[in-house]
């Protein structure tokens, strides 16, 4: 459910604060002398706020790292933070998902937004603050049996500066309109990625995409089991046919707006659950694996908020459905599979599985031209060694394009972090039996080699980059967004989908 947007037309002050349950206050830090409490006695509704900072002994430039609640006379609770225009995008998510948190925790329904700002970056502070608000107010999946029915977020009223009189309501429109997309996308990612996999199998993926297309108007494709063997799809195959039922599938959906000149392709890595194989996973590193999916998850997620905002470009979503089971049918150790493209495969390890479906999904997209691509996969634990859970790193066979994608990802606050992708790589793939090995066996830098081994199924050239999820899962949230699993990656592809068309 969208959120609904107000204006307020009259200031923001003691006698607004007292009809008020829930309010964020946010103070820019050029617009208030914060080497002095006594700066607060402009505000006509700060003095709970003084209060307690003189109770605490605490400077109010604290509020530049850590909000503060306070509760009013009236019962309301007001969480303040003073927000530096300077701050990375990922900074100040940060500190305002910690000063909406407390309000989403008692369920608030309305929350009053105070902006005392320039009128320069009230914007941008504004639409800030909405997106934290949104995607952490958004329903996630939960199949506790005597669970209550929470309240949600459903009206945001923005009270910007005193000395504003611009028409708030006209000069937001466009940004209000963006920022509900990107946050559905989100939520849309996240919602998917935290279905138990009994209840999203490749089969219920299949249906849930078939049921969403006709919803939003997409056009949809499938290449079953049967199809790709007849395409002689073997990589994608080789990993299909560990399952009972065989339900895997490529699924392509396409999104054509009428006057749309570019067409972009995104491409998600969809294991609903793996269990590594013949080389199995232990339990420790099994559990948490119906998440493998959420690659393509961040694809399908991108689609709905580019549906949702209107965006005037083609987009081709692929979507790499399968399962990589243990089974006498199963694909195993030095097996040799041919993949769509003609290349000879010698599998290495089968909990590479995600490079293998990958490949021939790279294959079909390339095969249709777009003006470039991208794919998104929870791809290596390398890169979970190497970067950790806070940032994803970004492989790309055009420099300029992992450039792009690393400052668009600063500036949304979804950080990436560039790798090299020098061809000197592949000399650790090189196969005495085969065109290629799937990866080594040596550990080292597997999310290199992946991104190397993936780039051989790329046809007719197309720019490519390569998002390995490292970050797609931090305990206790990640930048705007509070739950585990954070969406990583939405917003990151819908700002690289507007500049793509600022540069048309």
């Amino acid at each position: 459910m969208a959120i609904q947007i107000d204006y307020a037309k009259t200031p923001f002050d003691a006698a607004t604060l007292s009809q008020q349950r829930h309010v964020l206050v946010l103070l820019e830090k050029s617009c208030i002398d914060l080497s002095s409490l006594d700066a607060l006695d402009h505000l006509g509704y700060a003095d709970t706020l003084k209060r307690k900072l003189q109770r605490l002994a605490k400077p109010l430039d604290s509020l530049l790292k850590s909000p503060l609640q306070t509760e009013s006379a009236t019962g309301c609770l007001i969480s303040w933070v003073v927000i530096d225009p300077q701050a990375t995008t990922f900074q100040t998510h940060s500190l305002l998902r910690k000063a909406i948190q407390p309000l989403l925790d008692e369920q608030a329904q309305e929350i009053a937004l105070v902006i005392n700002a320039e009128q320069t970056v009230v914007e941008c502070m504004s639409m800030a603050a909405f997106y934290v608000a949104g995607v952490n107010a958004a329903v996630l999946p939960s199949r506790k049996s005597k669970a209550e029915a929470e309240k949600v977020l459903e009206k945001i009223t923005l009270y910007p500066t005193a000395q504003s009189d611009k028409d708030w309501q006209q000069a937001l429109a466009k940004p209000v309109k963006w920022t509900q997309a990107v946050i559905e996308g989100n939520t849309l990612c996240r919602q998917l990625t935290m279905l138990p996999p009994n209840e999203l199998t490749p089969q219920h993926y299949r249906q849930r995409v078939k049921q969403m297309a006709q919803q939003h108007g997409w056009e949809w494709q499938e290449f079953d089991m049967q199809a790709l063997r007849a395409m002689k799809a073997g990589a994608f195959v080789a990993v299909g046919q560990g399952s009972d039922p065989e339900d895997a599938a490529i699924v392509h959906v396409r999104y054509r707006p009428s006057s749309a000149q570019k067409t972009i392709a995104l491409i998600g890595k969809g294991i609903c659950f793996d269990t590594g194989g013949h080389n199995l996973k232990p339990a420790k590193y099994m559990h948490g694996m119906h998440e493998d999916m959420n690659g393509s998850a961040v694809a399908l997620g991108t689609l709905l908020a580019a549906t949702q905002a209107q965006l005037p470009i083609n987009l081709d979503v692929w979507l790499a459905i399968a399962q990589n089971h243990i089974s006498p049918l199963a694909y195993k150790q030095n097996d040799v599979v041919t993949a769509l493209n003609g290349t000879t495969i010698e599998i290495m390890h089968t909990d590479a599985e995600g490079r293998m479906v990958l490949a021939d999904t790279l294959t079909l997209a390339s095969r249709n031209q777009p003006d470039w691509m991208i794919d998104f996969a929870t791809l290596t634990g390398s890169m979970v060694s190497a970067l950790a859970e806070r940032y994803s790193g970004v492989l790309s066979n055009r420099p300029e394009l992992a450039a792009r994608a690393v400052s668009v990802g600063a500036a949304v606050g979804e950080r990436l972090c560039a790798f090299p992708f020098d061809e000197d790589y592949d000399e650790e793939l090189e196969s005495k039996l085969a065109d290629i090995k799937q990866c080594t066996l040596d550990g080292g830098a597997d999310h290199i080699h992946a991104a190397r081994f993936l780039s051989k199924f790329i046809e007719q050239e197309v720019a490519w980059v390569h998002v390995d999820l490292s970050s797609y899962n931090h305990k206790g949230g990640l930048g705007a967004v509070s739950s585990d699993v954070n969406g990583f990656g939405v917003a990151l592809s819908m700002e690289l989908l507007r500049r793509e068309l600022a540069t048309s």
